[in-house]
């Protein structure tokens, strides 16, 4: 499976010729959803759901998120799968479990969101905007590293938690090139103390996961 960051949370998974894309929101470039062959989306917020974006997709794209996400996508052509926390269904050839229901606490007076993660063919997991611990094993974490809803110290406790082979940073859209220094520093650290592959791949950089 090749893995390739995408701007902010979005990544894109292509194996077999298939191409499965998690999370092209708003601060995500428009070239993230070329040859898509379905998509995920973790939550309704808009750096990771763009609703005008999505609606370009099509009928023969499927779409897979929450039943808050897939409520603002209707009336579009597009074909929306509802899922939820247990759930599990193939998409474009990637078999995809479902873990986590809720967004983690921004501010006391802002409502908690849905929120589901994804697990892909029991390697790469993506949590959307919550630390949620998967309860298994699981070889690639996409780990949150920026946000108006976590601290730094919560993003180690989640990889030392997941304790994950790979980690990689996403929703760090947020930050400025200082930021991002940040995050290297941190996930080298944290890579090498628990003797992980842990780093920010660059927008369009790519991994292969198994090769």
């Amino acid at each position: 499976m090749k893995l390739t960051k995408h701007g902010h949370a979005c990544v894109r998974l292509e194996k077999d010729g298939s191409t499965l894309i998690i999370d092209p929101g708003g601060l995500t470039e428009e070239s993230a959803l070329d040859g898509a062959d379905a998509v995920l989306i973790t939550h309704e917020h808009f750096d990771h759901l763009e609703v005008k974006r999505l609606a370009a997709l099509g009928p023969d794209v499927p779409i897979w998120t929450c039943a808050a996400v897939a409520k603002q996508l209707e009336g579009l052509s597009v074909k929306v799968g509802v899922i939820g926390d247990g759930d599990s269904f193939t998409a474009a050839g990637f078999e995809v479990g479902v873990i986590g229901r809720d967004h983690a606490v921004i501010a006391f007076d802002v409502p908690v969101v849905q929120n589901v993660g994804f697990l892909v063919d029991g390697e790469v997991f993506h949590p959307g905007d919550a630390f949620t611990v998967p309860g298994q094993p699981v070889g690639t974490l996409l780990t949150p590293t920026s946000g108006p809803w976590m601290k730094t110290p919560e993003m180690v406790d989640y990889l030392l938690e997941v304790a994950p082979e790979r980690a990689y940073s996403i929703h760090d859209g947020l930050y400025n090139d200082i930021g991002l220094m940040l995050v290297d520093g941190i996930l080298d650290r944290r890579g090498k103390a628990q003797g992980g592959d842990f780093r920010r791949l660059k927008t369009g950089e790519s991994v292969v996961l198994g090769g």
